[in-house]
């Protein structure tokens, strides 16, 4: 799943960029992330509490379905022959993914006791990192292999096109393999289950009261999760604009600049554009390395909590700060040396896709775990929604109009998120309590 979701968040912007959005722009066009996730996560997880299938279970039905709507939204992404389409399958393909995505990590805390918690959603961040940094690398490793990094004025280039291809059909395979693959317990109580079932659905009011009576420990987290989570969407949205012209010295070039119809011009616009498409692909390699250094930290952390137990809340801390410096370090890095930002980037991104989770997970009722992990997600999509509707161009417009400030603000973002881990005081949450505590 994180295969598709990296390309997604490694080469959006660049599509976007090549098909003629201005740098402004590029936030408010990936609102169809958050949006989708907002309307579509805390629904699918209440209904996949509710959903038992004789064959498929509980959540591989959803990430079926997901997976299919996917794998074809990530194949017709490329192809777009305008922004707005580009816009409209990027909607698509996130609504898709957060289909699967919520179950899977709800299946996590499904199948592991609370004293395995940390152990699972680790050894999930580190498929996930091994995922992210090989998707991060597709348009470059294609283009090494001969296929064309050039394309004319408004058209993606062949390599995006074959890697995003890719995607798709590894996207699809590993859900497959995945679903059938893994085995769900059924309700303990088949009879009472299916009881609960033939009510009368009311999941809008059940959603909106599981949010008015969540435990104080999810809002503590829900505060780290919103400046944690508005730092990597500026890192998605902003990083190809910021790195390309900040780093590279290789703004995309505006087509107003150029007299198309001046010979020497037009071939000035070409290469300008080929350098542009050549540094979006090192800046993507350069992403790739977050994925590639949060699996070292999540291959370190398996090995720790499969025989001891971890301070998870510490750990959150220290992680995120050393992303925000990685973030803060972008400003005065060269082309060779920003593959270290995202080393420390990687530490953050490891910690957050399984310490928030692992917490939760010990702090809520399991018979709500679908529902609870669905609307922890508000706490990921609106500050994305508040990011793309103008947060970010407003705060990172405080700094100047350079787009590198965005990554100056992501760094300081990311560094708030670390101390709000001051404010996690529930023993359950911060390390797994053995009875003759």
């Amino acid at each position: 799943m994180q295969f598709g979701f990296a390309l997604q968040g490694g080469f959006m912007s660049r599509i976007f960029q090549t098909l003629g959005a201005e740098k402004d722009a590029i936030p408010l066009l990936w609102i169809a992330a958050p949006l989708t996730g907002l309307l579509v996560q805390p629904i699918i997880g209440y209904l996949s509490d509710r959903t038992w299938h004789p064959k498929l279970g509980r959540r591989r039905p959803y990430f079926l379905i997901g997976a299919i709507l996917s794998s074809l939204a990530l194949f017709f992404v490329p192809h777009s022959p305008a922004l707005w389409m580009a816009a409209g399958f990027l909607w698509i393909l996130d609504a898709s993914i957060n289909i699967s995505m919520e179950p899977f990590r709800a299946l996590v805390a499904d199948k592991l006791p609370d004293s395995q918690r940390s152990y699972g959603f680790v050894v999930q961040t580190l498929i996930i990192g091994i995922g992210t940094w090989i998707a991060s690398n597709l348009p470059w490793m294609v283009s090494k292999l001969g296929v064309s990094n050039s394309a004319a004025l408004g058209v993606v280039p062949m390599s995006v096109k074959v890697a995003f291809a890719i995607g798709a059909f590894v996207f699809l395979a590993s859900i497959l393999y995945t679903i059938f693959t893994t085995t769900e317990y059924p309700p303990e109580d088949m009879e009472e289950f299916a009881r609960e079932k033939a009510k009368k659905n009311q999941f809008i009011p059940d959603i909106l009261n599981n949010i008015g009576n969540m435990p104080l420990t999810m809002k503590k987290l829900g505060l780290i999760q919103f400046f944690s989570w508005f730092a990597f969407f500026t890192m998605w949205s902003m990083a190809n604009p910021a790195l390309t012209e900040h780093v590279f010295n290789t703004p995309a070039p505006v087509k107003s600049a150029y007299d198309m119809a001046n010979t020497v011009q037009a071939e000035a616009f070409n290469v300008a554009n080929t350098a542009f498409q050549e540094s979006s692909n090192s800046v993507g390699s350069a992403m790739g390395v977050y994925g590639l250094s949060s699996m070292v930290f999540a291959l370190l952390l398996v090995f720790y909590t499969s025989k001891r137990r971890i301070n998870r809340k510490l750990v959150h801390m220290a992680s995120l700060i050393l992303g925000g410096l990685g973030f803060l370090l972008m400003s005065y890095t060269s082309p060779e040396n920003l593959k270290w930002c995202f080393v420390l980037i990687g530490f953050a991104w490891g910690s957050i896709l399984s310490m928030p989770y692992a917490m939760l997970s010990s702090s809520v009722d399991p018979k709500k775990m679908g529902v609870i992990m669905g609307i922890f997600n508000m706490f990921i999509v609106i500050p994305q929604i508040i990011a793309a509707l103008g947060g970010i161009n407003f705060v990172s417009g405080l700094l100047g109009e350079q787009a590198i400030n965005a990554m100056t603000v992501a760094g300081i973002s990311l560094i708030i998120a670390g101390l709000c881990n001051f404010l996690i005081t529930n023993k359950n949450a911060i390390t797994y309590q053995t009875e003759d505590i």
